[in-house]
């Protein structure tokens, strides 16, 4: 099928190849003309495992192609997927949704009674993460700007992706759901994602409000799953207990599982915060708030865990902070991603640098992202590299770099032999028979 992918960031540039993959002709619609030019080139923009092989295959197949052009990608596809982002707004916890309508609103001009030419409907297929309401007041906006006598239809399809996975997670998702308001438009998805119908992907077909909900939903129950392990992590420190013990013991539990039961520095990225915030704010607009005000707390909890994280690295250092280096393992949210929102990582790297730490961060594929939103910190080209001379090495992104580091080099290189493990993730002992002082959160 011919589609167009609108807004080619990290969901629209993966979508995008991945349809190529498929089998189906893409033109992925880029209004950033140093982005559009690096995709047409077979270049990400960003770093995501497995995306830039498959999106030089299908550039220099022909099969994917980039355009600035509405006009272009109405006349070419059947199907227009929208990828922009929905950011927090400014001025409230709410998510900014004028991306989404601009591309509606871009793309209704320019649509036409015949579509591409096929003579059938068109579908505009929402993926954005959006505040319920937002797919029935787009379904309007196409309704009204549409020109009279146009076909043309919305449907609701959210992504899961999730970063460092991005690429199974589009080919081989574990459900697809489809937010649709007619017979036809099912059948019209299902056959697009026809390979996945045929390997058994479980396919979810509802209205547009519950499609909505459904991925803010999973967004804000991993949050929560994460924020209680940190919870009773620092419940663990209070009273010696070990909080990665305890998480294996419940994760046993086939109600509960052991994802998403790592006690840590925390979650961030551009998702799990945003959206968290944007749901309390969204039911605060529909008038029940107190039904997801505990989302709130949870939101509190993971910020405490970052001044947490500073205030143990201060007990580590005789709470003196100001003149000692600081080595900080990790500038990504994330392992696998170069993604620097929001990141924990970053967080606490900037608060121990504000208290005048010297501070030597390394990720080894961040960097040059933190370097931008972070230039005032120091960037060190190694792990090794950015230990020398530390009094505390701090870890801080979960990348398997730092969990099979050679614990004698660290040693040799450091000023201070301490370690806080903000992923607890390291082999604590290991580090103490070399003779660290090491500290996990919640660990004994």
């Amino acid at each position: 099928m011919r589609i167009s992918v609108i807004g080619c960031g990290y969901l629209g540039a993966t979508h995008a190849a991945s349809m190529a993959e498929l089998g189906h002709e893409v033109v992925g619609v880029e209004v950033d003309a140093a982005k559009r030019a690096r995709l047409a080139a077979g270049e990400v923009p960003f770093f995501e495992p497995g995306l830039p092989e498959l999106l030089a295959k299908h550039v220099a197949s022909g099969r994917l192609r980039f355009t600035d052009s509405y006009a272009e990608a109405a006349a070419f596809a059947d199907l227009h997927f929208v990828c922009v982002g929905t950011p927090q707004l400014p001025s409230s916890l709410g998510a900014d949704t004028t991306y989404v309508e601009a591309a509606v609103r871009s793309l209704a001009a320019h649509l036409t009674p015949g579509g591409s030419g096929s003579g059938g409907p068109t579908y505009v297929v929402g993926k954005s993460t959006v505040p319920v309401g937002t797919a029935a007041a787009m379904a309007g906006l196409l309704e009204t700007l549409s020109p009279e006598g146009t076909d043309v239809e919305l449907v609701w399809n959210p992504e899961f992706l999730r970063e460092g996975f991005a690429v199974q997670d589009t080919l081989e998702p574990d459900r697809v759901v489809l937010g649709v308001a007619s017979e036809r438009a099912e059948a019209a998805m299902r056959e697009f994602y026809a390979p996945m119908a045929q390997r058994g992907t479980p396919f979810v077909v509802t209205d547009y409000a519950t499609a909505e909900l459904v991925k803010v939903s999973a967004n804000a129950f991993l949050a929560t799953k994460i924020s209680f392990v940190n919870a009773v992590g620092e419940v663990c420190d209070a009273v010696g207990a070990d909080v990665v013990a305890l998480a294996d013991a419940i994760g046993h539990d086939a109600r509960i599982g052991r994802k998403f039961l790592n006690a840590g520095v925390g979650f961030g990225g551009g998702c799990l915060p945003k959206d968290i915030r944007a749901f309390q704010h969204r039911a605060g607009e529909l008038g029940v708030e107190e039904a997801m005000s505990f989302l709130s707390q949870v939101d509190t909890i993971n910020q405490r865990q970052r001044q947490r994280v500073t205030q143990i690295a201060k007990e580590l250092l005789g709470s003196e902070v100001s003149g000692r280096r600081i080595a900080v393992w990790g500038a990504a949210f994330k392992p696998d991603s170069d993604d620097v929102r929001d990141s924990p990582a970053l967080d606490v790297a900037g608060r121990l640098h504000l208290r005048g730490a010297d501070v030597r961060v390394y990720d080894p594929e961040a960097t040059e992202t933190a370097r931008v939103r972070f230039p005032t910190l120091t960037y060190a080209a190694s792990a090794i590299e950015a230990a020398e001379g530390a009094d505390l090495v701090l870890h801080l992104t979960e990348w398997k770099e730092f969990r099979t580091v050679d614990i004698d080099a660290v040693t040799r290189v450091v000023a201070g032999r301490r370690l806080l493990d903000g992923r607890n993730l390291l082999d604590l002992d290991a580090w103490r028979a070399a003779g660290w002082q090491a500290r996990g959160l919640g660990r004994r």
